[in-house]
C-alpha cells in the first residue's frame, strides 16, 4: 500500500480550447465573408479570386489550423508525482525533483476571479538563474493545479 502512495501521478493536460475556438471563429468569419461577398456584392463566385481579403482570411485560417494540429501532435501535459514535477511533450521530458526547488511563488489569489488567465506560478530552482513559470490557465483543472502548488509551497516552508 505504501508503494501505491509513492506512485500517485497527477496529470494536467494542456488546455486546447483556445486553439479550437480561434480556428472555428476564423473559419466561420472566412465563410461568412465569402458568402456575403459572392452573393450580395459580386452576384457571382467567379470574380472573388481577385479579392486580397479572401487570401488574407485563408492565410489566417490556415495558420490557425496548423497551430492547432501542431499542438495536438505535441501532446503537452504536466505530471506531478510525489517527488517531482515533469513537463512532458511528444519530444522531451523535463523533470524537476522537489529537492531542487528553493522557492514557489503563486500570484495573488484575490485576482483569481478577475484575471485568472494572468495568474502565474513561479518555481525558483537551486541551480537555475531564471525561474520556471507555469500559467495554470494553460492546463485543464487549473484550480486543482493551484491547490497542489499551494500544498507543495507549504511543504517547502515558504508560506
Amino acid at each position: 500500500m505504501n508503494e501505491n502512495k509513492e506512485n500517485i501521478k497527477k496529470i494536467f493536460k494542456y488546455n486546447m480550447s483556445f486553439y479550437y475556438q480561434s480556428t472555428i471563429i476564423y473559419f466561420i468569419v472566412f465563410i461568412l465573408y465569402v458568402v456575403i461577398r459572392g452573393e450580395f456584392i459580386e452576384n457571382s463566385y467567379k470574380l472573388m479570386t481577385n479579392d486580397p481579403i479572401i487570401y488574407f482570411f485563408a492565410i489566417i485560417v490556415f495558420v490557425s489550423l496548423v497551430s492547432l494540429l501542431y499542438n495536438l501532435y505535441t501532446n503537452k501535459y504536466l505530471e506531478i508525482t510525489e517527488g517531482s514535477i515533469s513537463f512532458v511533450n511528444r519530444f522531451a521530458i523535463k523533470t524537476f525533483h522537489f529537492d531542487q526547488l528553493s522557492e514557489i511563488k503563486i500570484s495573488n489569489p484575490r485576482q483569481r476571479l478577475r484575471n485568472r488567465a494572468f495568474r502565474l506560478i513561479r518555481i525558483k530552482l537551486k541551480y537555475r538563474r531564471r525561474p520556471v513559470i507555469i500559467r495554470p490557465y494553460d492546463y485543464e483543472n487549473e484550480n486543482e493545479l493551484i491547490n497542489i502548488f499551494i500544498e507543495l509551497n507549504q511543504k517547502l516552508g515558504n508560506i
